[in-house]
C-alpha cells in the first residue's frame, strides 16, 4: 500500500506557527492546515510557508470573499511555499454568512461552483497571459491591469478544493474543483455509500487529476488512559456537529437520524454537558478513529482505502504528545 501524506491542524498561538510547523515538520508530517476559528485563516498559513511544510486552508469560507482575495492569497501562499498550498473552501451555514460574516447566502452549490470557477479563472488569466473575461451568475471579473496582475507563478497556479458532505456539494466539487475535502464528521459507511457515488458523478466523463483529501476525528494516545481521555473529549465535538441539521445525512446512514434534532434541541437550551452524554461508544467508533497510533493509522486506512490521498487529522478538546503525532506519521507513511 501506498505511503499516505499527513496533514494535521496548525493549533498554535500565532506567533508560534512558523516554529510549531517546523516542529511538525521535524515529526514526519507532511502539511498543516487551519480553518475559520478565532484567527484569520490565511495569516498562521503565511508564516508557515517558509518552513518547507505543506499548507493548507481546511477550509476558508468562500461566500464573505472576493474571488479576486482569495485568488490573491492562493497566488501568495504557492509562492511562499514553494507550491505546497492548497486553497480548501468552504460554503458554512447560513446563519453564520448573513449574521456573523454580514454577508449573502443563496443557493449554495451554484454560489461555490461560480465562485471555484472564478478563482481558478483569474489564476488561469494570471499564469498564461490570457485576458480575464470571466462572466458568471455571482462573479464577473472582466478588468486585470498590468499592475494588478502579479505574472505566472513559478510554481504553478496552486489547486482549489472544497469542503463537502451532501451528495450535491459533492458532486459540483468533482464536477468543478481540483479535489475534494471530505468533512471529519463522516463514517465509512457514509463515505462510501453517499460520497464516492457523488464523486464519480460529478467526474462522468472526465480523466482529469481530481483527488479526495479525507479528514477524521482522533482520539490518540499511547496507553489506555490517555485513549480513554481522548474518546471522552472529542465526545463534545461530535455533539456540536451531530447537533446541526447539515449532518444529519450521516446520523441517518448509520439509523441514528433521531438523534440530531434531540442534540439541536438541547444544543439551544445549552445543555452541552446532556448532549455529550448522548454520544455512546459506537458513535465514537464509527465517527472518529481512536487508539494508539498504530490503532488510528489502520483504521484510517480501512475506512478510506485507496479513494484517498492524503488525510488531515485533528485532535480536539485533547493534548496529544508530538511522539504520537510522529508514530502515525510513520504508519501512514509506511
Amino acid at each position: 500500500m501506498a505511503p499516505l501524506p499527513l496533514d494535521v491542524w496548525l493549533n498554535a498561538p500565532l506567533g508560534e506557527s512558523a516554529s510549531r510547523a517546523g516542529e511538525l515538520r521535524a515529526l514526519g508530517v507532511d502539511g498543516v492546515f487551519t480553518f475559520e476559528g478565532a484567527n484569520d485563516v490565511f495569516a498562521p498559513l503565511f508564516l508557515a510557508a517558509g518552513t518547507g511544510i505543506g499548507v493548507m486552508t481546511n477550509v476558508a469560507i468562500a461566500f464573505p470573499r472576493s474571488p479576486i482575495h482569495l485568488a490573491h492569497a492562493a497566488y501568495d501562499l504557492q509562492s511562499l511555499s514553494g507550491g505546497r498550498f492548497r486553497l480548501g473552501l468552504g460554503s458554512q451555514i447560513r446563519p453564520h454568512i448573513e449574521k456573523r460574516y454580514g454577508s449573502t447566502w443563496s443557493r449554495p452549490v451554484e454560489r461555490m461552483a461560480d465562485t471555484v470557477t472564478a478563482v481558478r479563472e483569474i489564476l488561469r488569466a494570471w499564469q498564461t497571459g490570457a485576458r480575464l473575461d470571466y462572466r458568471g451568475e455571482f462573479w464577473q471579473h472582466t478588468l486585470m491591469p498590468p499592475n494588478f496582475d502579479p505574472g505566472p507563478n513559478p510554481f504553478g497556479a496552486p489547486p482549489v478544493l472544497v469542503g463537502a458532505l451532501g451528495p450535491r456539494m459533492t458532486e459540483m466539487a468533482a464536477r468543478v474543483a481540483d479535489g475534494l475535502l471530505v468533512m471529519p464528521f463522516n463514517t465509512e459507511r457514509h463515505f462510501r455509500e453517499r460520497t464516492l457515488p457523488a464523486v464519480d458523478k460529478g467526474l462522468a466523463g472526465s480523466d482529469r487529476p481530481f483527488e479526495i483529501i479525507a479528514e477524521a476525528i482522533v482520539a490518540m494516545g499511547n496507553s489506555e488512559r490517555e485513549i480513554a481521555e481522548a474518546r471522552q473529549a472529542v465526545r463534545a465535538l461530535l455533539a456540536f456537529y451531530g447537533s446541526t441539521p447539515s449532518y444529519r445525512p450521516v446520523l441517518e446512514v448509520e439509523g441514528w437520524a433521531e438523534l440530531q434534532p434531540e442534540l439541536n434541541l438541547l444544543s439551544k437550551q445549552g445543555r452541552w454537558q446532556e448532549m455529550t452524554g448522548l454520544i455512546d461508544d459506537p458513535m465514537v467508533d464509527a465517527l472518529t478513529v481512536s487508539g494508539t497510533p498504530a490503532d488510528c493509522a489502520r483504521q484510517i486506512r480501512d475506512r478510506y482505502g485507496d479513494s484517498i490521498s492524503r488525510v488531515c487529522c485533528y485532535f480536539p478538546g485533547y493534548t496529544v504528545a508530538d511522539s504520537a503525532i510522529a508514530e502515525l506519521a510513520a504508519a501512514l507513511h509506511d
